[in-house]
């Protein structure tokens, strides 16, 4: 499986949302395994965000629900994006 690119163009980490990392996700598998970005979006469902007081490594998580490529596939993404992105704003 290849690096799927998960740069956000000209965002600062700082001011990263939950619609911002859905948006980067969707992009990347999208040039990696093609498909539609509604599709995507329904596998890869709401970005759920927790407290930093209680999560202060990383405040959010994601649970796919697509086929096992799909998951896989997100699961992927998911662990570069949570060192890239470990704080969300929202």
């Amino acid at each position: 499986m290849a690096a799927l690119d998960l740069r956000a163009a000209n965002r600062e980490e700082a001011r990263m949302t939950r619609a911002d990392l859905q948006d980067i996700l969707v992009t990347a598998l999208l040039r990696q395994w093609g498909g539609t970005k509604r599709r995507w979006r329904l596998v890869i469902g709401p970005v759920r965000l927790y407290d930093p007081a209680t999560h202060p490594h990383c405040n959010w998580s994601i649970a796919p629900a697509g086929t096992a490529g799909e998951n896989a596939a997100i699961e992927a993404a998911l662990d570069e994006l949570r060192g890239q992105h470990p704080i969300l704003l929202d």
